[in-house]
């Protein structure tokens, strides 16, 4: 059986989950000289990314104050042009966009489990 949105959701949730466990404590100087958590946290993004294409129109339309193609496209360009990411735009990602994703995403989860 494929995944259902729900799956897709959840996905989301773990790999932010996952991102908030890494970063924990991070400083933007860690988060550049750390190779590795660079790294690890450019994927779940992808992940988060990837899985937002699943997730149906009227649900995406449930949640106006995300921007669902900009999250789309980024994950295009994590995944193609990973070569000429730039750190403080992932920062200022993970910092200043990824707590709201994660609300709005809880939320849809809770709808959806009604």
């Amino acid at each position: 059986m494929p995944p259902t949105a729900e799956d897709r959701l959840r996905d989301i949730l773990e790999a932010i989950t996952q991102i908030e466990d890494i970063l924990h404590g991070a400083t933007f100087d860690r988060f550049t000289s750390d190779r590795m958590t660079r790294l690890a946290t450019e994927r779940l993004l992808e992940i988060v990314c990837e899985a937002s294409r699943s997730i149906p129109s009227e649900m995406k339309q449930a949640t106006p104050a995300i921007d669902w193609q900009k999250l789309i496209d980024f994950g295009n360009l994590l995944r193609h042009a990973y070569h000429t990411t730039n750190a403080e735009f992932v920062w200022d990602i993970l910092q200043n966009h990824l707590p709201s994703l994660k609300s709005s995403v809880e939320e849809l989860v809770r709808t959806s489990d009604r």
